[in-house]
């Protein structure tokens, strides 16, 4: 009987996967995870961020071959929501024209109800901010500007 239901079950996550066209689903109880992942979604997903970072490279490059935002541009290293402040009415944690030290938060990128902190990879000052509090973020999307 068990198995039985544990195979609906899983048709019906299957279903769901596809319906909502997801890369990934998990299922968990204290007794059972099933896991279920659709290569095609994430594999058309990977294609899709290297085929915007790409058109984004050479949309953003003038006649010399300089980038018109010359900097280190800071992608999110996950899909989540942005916030700038440690907590609403704070000051953010790196404004534009503030400088910042190599590690120092930059901001944080909230997932699945965990605040993962930013870290600036270099020292440097923020020449811009493409993200506003509270706003969701894709994996690879600009954040912020160092130069």
């Amino acid at each position: 009987m068990k198995n039985n239901l544990e195979e609906n079950l899983i048709r019906k996550l299957v279903e769901l996967l596809k319906e909502n066209e997801l890369g990934e689903l998990e299922y968990a109880t204290s007794d059972l995870r099933i896991r279920i992942s659709n290569p095609k979604i994430n594999a058309a997903y990977t294609t899709q961020v290297s085929a915007s970072t790409t058109t984004a490279a050479i949309s953003d490059s003038d006649t010399s071959g300089n980038t018109v935002e010359d900097g280190d541009v800071i992608p999110s290293p996950m899909v989540g929501t942005a916030y700038l402040a440690p907590e609403e009415n704070a000051a953010a944690f790196a404004p534009i024209g503030s400088s910042v030290r190599s590690g120092q938060t930059i901001m944080i990128v909230e997932a699945m109800k965990t605040m993962n902190p930013i870290p600036a990879p270099r020292a440097g000052k923020v020449k811009a901010v493409h993200v506003q509090n509270g706003q969701p973020v894709e994996f690879g999307q600009p954040l912020l500007v160092l130069e």
